[in-house]
């Protein structure tokens, strides 16, 4: 088994890869410090408004399947072998809107706007896995996102006849590249993000590294590191 000292994932069609991964970093906070999409919000930063959603591509057969997950509580190691989609990816170069975005602005589905991003992207990742679902359907995956103004029928409305249409082809034919069986840690003895790819080398990470925090959800890390401002210097991440 090797082992990789980088994290690589998917955006814009093309393999990021990454050394200078701090072990706490989020999601979010690479997006709006280190490219400067401004697009995913800061909410809560507590993973439960869903202003800051955005979506991961997984590898499952011969498709990708997305999910929506909360940008400010996740880490960004996780994102290894996936793909990252934020709401400012949606729209086509000549600038026509994703058939989720020309829905929401139908149907009057934003006011204040500040949540409007969390909510397309989770209407992306239903209209992307090519879902066709019911009113109580789109209550549901919506439970994650918080809106104060809208009184979520708009939304609704507009999720309806955004599912009602096949979804668009993606360029993610890259995501064959990132498939590996290989350990990753990025960092070295006293701080690092590390993924083991077997029990076997989480039992020998482990055994070197007491002291370092297991990480499966976070959504309990998140907010340790979130709102309690604590540096955590050593993370072993279970979700491969």
């Amino acid at each position: 088994m090797t082992t990789r000292s980088t994290i690589r994932f998917l955006r814009h069609g093309e393999v990021v890869e990454l050394s200078n991964v701090a072990p706490n970093e989020t999601v979010l906070d690479y997006l709006r410090l280190r490219e400067g999409a401004t697009g995913t919000k800061e909410g809560c930063c507590e993973g439960d408004c869903g202003a800051c959603t955005v979506a991961i591509g997984k590898p499952q057969e011969d498709s990708i399947i997305y999910q929506p997950v909360n940008a400010c509580i996740q880490l960004l190691g996780t994102l290894d072998g996936k793909e990252l989609v934020t709401v400012e990816d949606l729209a086509a170069g000549d600038g026509s809107l994703h058939p989720v975005q020309s829905a929401l602005v139908k149907h009057h589905g934003s006011q204040c706007g500040f949540c409007t991003p969390g909510f397309v992207m989770s209407l992306f990742v239903m209209h992307q896995n090519g879902e066709s679902p019911n009113r109580e359907q789109i209550n549901q995956a919506l439970a994650g996102n918080l809106c104060r103004c809208t009184g979520y029928r708009p939304i609704i409305d507009a999720a309806l006849e955004a599912c009602a249409n096949p979804p668009q082809a993606r360029n993610n034919s890259a995501m064959s590249l990132l498939a590996s069986s290989d350990d990753i840690v990025v960092g070295d003895e006293n701080r690092f993000f590390a993924s083991p790819a077997s029990e076997q080398s989480l039992a020998r990470l482990r055994a070197g590294h007491s002291d370092a925090v297991l990480v499966a959800g976070a959504t309990d890390v998140g907010l340790w590191i979130t709102k309690q401002l604590r540096d955590l210097p050593k993370i072993i991440w279970l979700g491969r």
